[in-house]
C-alpha cells in the first residue's frame, strides 16, 4: 500500500505557481522554436514524431534538427538531474540562473553574430532540459511542466477517477489535481499564444523575456531547494 506523506499546503502553492509560470516559459520558448526553427525545443514528443517520419523520406535536415534537439534535451535533463542531487549545488536556483544565463548569452551573440539553426536549438533544447527538473510535482500529482500530452492524460484521468470515487476525502484531492493539471495546461497555452505576437515586437531578442522572468522569479518566488 503506498503511504502519501502530507506536504504543506504553502509548499503546494509554491510548486503549483513554479508549475505555472514554468510552463508558461515552456509554451513561449517552444512556440519560439517551432516559428523561427521549424523545431520544437521542449515538446521532444513533436520531434519524436517529426524524427520518425522523416527516416525513410530522405528528409535529412528534419532528420538531423530532431536527432540534435532530442540528444541536447536530454543532456539538459541529466546535468539538471545531477545538480539538483549534487550536495554542492542541491538548490534550484542554480538552475534558474543558468537557464536565464544561457537564453542572455544566446540572445546576445544572435544578435551580434548570427547563429545557425542546429546551434540555436541544441542550446535553447538543452536549457530547455535543464528547466525541466525544477518542478516535477505539486503536492502528490506528479507533472512536466513541458509535457502536453502526459499533462491532459493525466487531466482526463483524474476527471474519471473523480466521478467514478465515492469517498469524500479522496474526490478532493482528485479535484485539487484537476485544478493542478489544468493551471499547467493554461500556463503553456498562454506561453505558446504570447510567443507568436511578441515574437513581431521582440525579433532577435524574443528569448530574453523568459530569461528575465526567471531571474525575476528568483527573487519573488522563495524557491529553496524543493524536494520532488
Amino acid at each position: 500500500m503506498e503511504i502519501k506523506i502530507p506536504i504543506p499546503d504553502k509548499t503546494v502553492r509554491t510548486q503549483e505557481k513554479l508549475a505555472v509560470f514554468l510552463a508558461f516559459i515552456a509554451g513561449y520558448t517552444d512556440a519560439t522554436g517551432l516559428i523561427q526553427w521549424k523545431t520544437y525545443v521542449s515538446f521532444m514528443s513533436g520531434n519524436t514524431t517529426q524524427l520518425g517520419a522523416a527516416l525513410f523520406t530522405g528528409k535529412y535536415d528534419i532528420i538531423i534538427s530532431s536527432a540534435i534537439v532530442i540528444i541536447f534535451f536530454l543532456a539538459g535533463i541529466y546535468t539538471g538531474t545531477y545538480l539538483l542531487l549534487s550536495k554542492k549545488f542541491r538548490s534550484t536556483k542554480m538552475i534558474f540562473y543558468t537557464v536565464s544565463g544561457i537564453m542572455i548569452l544566446y540572445s546576445i551573440t544572435d544578435y551580434y553574430e548570427h547563429i545557425s539553426n542546429r546551434v540555436s536549438i541544441a542550446v535553447i533544447g538543452f536549457s530547455m532540459g535543464l528547466m525541466n527538473t525544477i518542478v516535477t510535482s505539486v503536492g502528490n500529482q506528479k507533472i512536466n511542466t513541458d509535457f502536453v500530452t502526459g499533462t491532459l492524460n493525466s487531466l482526463a484521468r483524474t476527471a474519471a477517477l473523480f466521478v467514478m470515487s465515492n469517498q469524500s476525502e479522496e474526490r478532493q484531492e482528485y479535484k485539487v489535481n484537476i485544478f493542478h493539471l489544468l493551471f499547467l495546461w493554461m500556463g503553456f497555452l498562454s506561453g505558446a499564444a504570447a510567443a507568436s505576437f511578441l515574437l513581431i515586437c521582440l525579433e532577435n531578442w524574443a528569448l530574453i523575456l523568459p530569461a528575465a522572468l526567471l531571474l525575476i522569479c528568483t527573487f519573488t518566488v522563495p524557491i529553496q531547494t524543493i524536494k520532488n
